[in-house]
């Protein structure tokens, strides 16, 4: 489920799943992408702040929900998600608190602004379940890291905290889940009551040079996740995922 609401030029869209450690359904995905278009055709819209209404940012998908989707091609919820949230043009501030998992942690590569609390566990474990990133992480993530460090959480899969995604540049502030809100609605209106084009120009002149290659990386990462969708090792290790879930 997602919860949306409008205040002085801010869309706040928040991931309101709790009994599924706000992982992500298709119709998550749709909405998001009905909340996204929306925002972005309305000029009364200037910012846009992604957060969440419990002490969990999100799990990633949901699997099974995922794999029921079928095929990755540009009907695809979450493909059409994707490409909705790497082209779009207003500014975008995450409030991060809790598990980023998976898409909750490739997500926040295409925002302007990440906040998030001493409590934060990012992770991208693509290679466990026999797949690889996705949502340009592979050329977003070490731009920003650096190769090796964008290997170690890519390859190995490796959790971190939210002094080691300070550090890297990949979010710009520490604080406290109680302040976390506050703090990120502080930002969003300060955003939001600058010139909006100014603020629109500045963003596009940022993401210039790596928007192109984040749109063909994207679509590279989704011919390549779905084909090792489909072999043998990736179908046990989702088995046994399932089982673990199961027990």
């Amino acid at each position: 489920m997602i919860l949306t609401e409008r205040n002085q030029g801010v869309l706040t869209i928040r991931l309101h799943r709790p009994d599924k450690k706000n992982a992500l359904s298709q119709q998550m995905y749709r909405d998001l992408v009905s909340a996204l278009q929306d925002a972005e055709a309305d000029d009364e819209i200037k910012v846009v702040l992604l957060g969440s209404t419990s002490e969990c940012f999100s799990s990633g998908n949901d699997l099974q929900n995922f794999l029921g989707a079928g095929e990755l091609n540009k009907q695809h919820p979450t493909v059409i998600f994707l490409y909705q949230l790497a082209r779009f043009s207003k500014p975008i501030i995450a409030a991060v608190d809790g598990l980023a998992i998976g898409i909750g942690t490739t997500a926040l590569l295409h925002c302007d602004l990440v906040y998030a609390t001493e409590k934060v566990r990012f992770q991208l474990p693509f290679t466990a379940l026999g797949l690889c990133p996705e949502a340009g992480s592979s050329v977003l993530l070490p731009q920003l890291a650096g190769y090796q460090r964008a290997a170690q959480y890519l390859m190995l899969g490796e959790a971190f905290g939210a002094n080691e995604a300070l550090q890297m540049g990949m979010i710009n502030q520490i604080t406290t889940t109680d302040n976390l809100q506050a703090l990120a609605a502080e930002k969003a209106q300060a955003l939001a009551k600058l010139p909006s084009a100014a603020v629109q120009q500045t963003k596009k002149l940022l993401r210039k040079q790596p928007e192109p290659i984040t749109l063909e990386t994207i679509a590279t990462e989704l011919a390549a996740f779905e084909q090792l969708l489909a072999s043998e090792d990736c179908q046990q290790r989702i088995n046994n995922f399932f089982s673990r879930k199961t027990s």
